[in-house]
Formats: structure tokens, C-alpha cells, sequence
């Protein structure tokens, strides 16, 4: 049997005693290999448990395993196996990107020591320009850092993130501040990366289309899992199809929706979802000629929203 990449059982954190937990019985698995969306809005505990599952903070209770060791009694075996690309930034100012990236080489022991400070190896020389590539840093990468952008240090970030090729990387909005171009250029690496070296991309974000590929996605709210499963099948528990349609004499196809007792609403056209019935069917008890007739599909934002929609409830 594999073990999973990720394994989160029954996972509580409790900042102060007396107070609503961040983290209320969590429960996950991520299989190697797999691209996994943790998904929410602020305050709904996807950070906290980002930062238990990367051994910056400790669980009150529950579980946490990455590629099979213990995230409190085998931190620093878990720390080998993950990559982390945090969204607030944590490079040395007083350095070059480069010698930020150089100093994480050393730590992770990745190249035999040489006195890298002197000598660069020439692995680690091609890893470097290769990652700098992908995300449009360039030559950019030997400047210092107080001297870059906030775009070009979040590029830094993820160089610095992908030099120890791990086996679970963890993107903390991996693509704020980058422009479209290297935000697109970002994910062509990511997938190459899984598709050559099964990693596991465990994701948070507030751009749902970066979760639209997940093979599986989990939505919390309030610190629970409301929503655990493929994208599509959150889209099918969560949303449904719609139907946009319109004609001449609009007071006439209003009431015929009413009558029909479909739900609608009118966004300049009649937008009617499709709970349950076909657009076949709803359009076939139409008898007013149509001006627009179209079908969309949900998106996993329009489910994501419903969700806090009810949550507000």
C-alpha cells in the first residue's frame, strides 16, 4: 500500500484556551504525485494548517505525517522532504538573490562543501540559471536584494524553494506579485516538475483557476473541511449548470419561467439554474421565441463562493 505524501487525521490547533479552535478535526490524504488545492477565505484555518504541516508550528492535537514521518517527532526528516514557497516574504535583505539561494544550497547540503562561498559548483551553477529562466529573474538573481522588486523577490522565493528538489512542495500563493507572463511560465515548471519527478504540489490560493487542475481540492471554512474531492465533483455538490436565454416579449417568457418554477434571476438576460433539469427540457416548455439561448458550466469559484455564501448564513 503507498503511503500518502500527506496524511492529516483528526488535526486540532488551539491558540488560547477558551477560544474557538483555528483548526477544528482536519482530515486529509494526499497521494504522491497529486496536485492538492487547500482552499478558504481569511480566518478559515488553510495558514495554520500550512504551517503544522511544514513544522512551523505545533498541533494541539491530531496527526501529521509527510511522506510517512511525523511532522513533531520527525521535523527535521520532514523538512528534507518539502519544498516551501511562503507568501510573505523571507530572504536576507543584506545579501545578493543569488547569495540567498547559496546559503539554502549549504543548509540542505546539497553539494559537496567546497567552499561554495568561493567556488560554485557547476550542478549547482546550471540549477540556479535553469530556475532563473523559468521565472524571468534572469541575471537579476546576482543582484542584491534590497536593489529587487517586490515581483522580482517573490521569483527569488520560489528559486530558493525548488533548488533542494522536494518531494511535496507547498505554494503559499505562489504567483502573487509575479506578472502573466512569468505567473504562466510558473506553472509550465510546476507540471513539468510533477511530470518528471512525481512531486506532490499541495496549494494554497486565492486564484481559484490556479486549483481548477487539482486532482483534488479542500475548502475550509471556520476552521472545518466543508468541501473535500475533485474539482469537479465540488463543482456538481456545490453548483449547476446555467442557462442564459432571453426573447422579445420578456414579460412573457418571466412568466412562463414562474410558472414552470425554475429558479432564475435576470442579469440582462434570464439566468436560469439548471437544478435538476436539462437545458433540453426547460428550453422544449418554452414557447416564445428565444433572442439568446446558451449554456455555461460552473467554475470552482462560483462553488467556492456558495460555500461562504452559506457559511454567512
Amino acid at each position: 500500500m503507498t503511503t500518502p505524501a500527506i496524511e492529516v487525521r483528526d488535526l486540532v490547533k488551539r491558540y488560547r484556551k477558551g477560544t474557538a479552535n483555528a483548526v477544528d478535526g482536519v482530515s486529509f490524504d494526499v497521494e504522491p504525485g497529486q496536485f492538492f488545492a487547500l482552499l478558504g477565505p481569511n480566518g478559515a484555518g488553510k495558514t495554520t494548517t500550512i504551517a503544522i504541516l511544514t513544522t512551523t508550528l505545533s498541533p494541539t492535537s491530531g496527526t501529521v505525517r509527510i511522506c510517512g514521518h511525523d511532522v513533531v517527532r520527525e521535523a527535521s526528516l520532514v523538512r528534507r522532504q518539502a519544498g516551501i514557497i511562503f507568501q510573505n516574504a523571507s530572504l536576507d535583505m543584506n545579501l545578493t538573490g543569488e547569495e540567498n539561494v547559496r546559503i539554502h544550497a549549504i543548509l540542505y547540503n546539497l553539494y559537496p562543501y567546497r567552499p561554495i562561498y568561493r567556488l560554485m559548483p557547476g550542478a549547482y551553477r546550471q540549477q540556479l540559471r535553469e530556475l532563473a529562466d523559468v521565472v524571468g529573474l534572469g541575471a537579476d538573481v546576482f543582484k542584491p536584494v534590497k536593489r529587487l522588486s517586490g515581483g522580482m523577490r517573490r521569483k527569488l522565493e520560489i528559486i530558493r524553494g525548488l533548488m533542494h528538489h522536494p518531494r511535496v512542495l507547498f505554494l503559499d500563493e505562489p504567483t502573487s506579485g509575479l506578472d502573466t507572463a512569468s505567473r504562466r511560465n510558473l506553472w509550465q515548471y510546476i507540471r513539468e516538475l510533477r511530470r518528471r519527478h512525481d512531486i506532490t504540489i499541495c496549494l494554497t490560493t486565492h486564484q481559484l483557476d490556479e486549483a481548477e487542475e487539482a486532482d483534488r481540492v479542500c475548502i475550509l471554512d471556520h476552521g472545518h473541511v466543508v468541501a473535500l474531492g475533485t474539482p469537479q465533483h465540488v463543482k456538481s455538490q456545490l453548483a449547476h449548470d446555467r442557462l442564459y436565454i432571453d426573447a422579445l416579449d420578456r414579460a412573457a417568457l418571466r412568466s412562463r419561467l414562474v410558472e414552470m418554477q425554475v429558479p432564475f434571476s435576470e442579469d440582462g438576460v434570464f439566468v436560469v439554474e439548471l437544478d435538476g433539469r436539462t437545458a433540453h427540457e426547460v428550453v422544449r416548455a418554452i414557447d416564445e421565441p428565444l433572442t439568446v439561448l446558451r449554456t455555461e458550466s460552473p467554475t470552482l469559484e462560483d462553488a467556492y463562493l456558495r460555500i461562504l455564501a452559506a457559511g454567512d448564513e
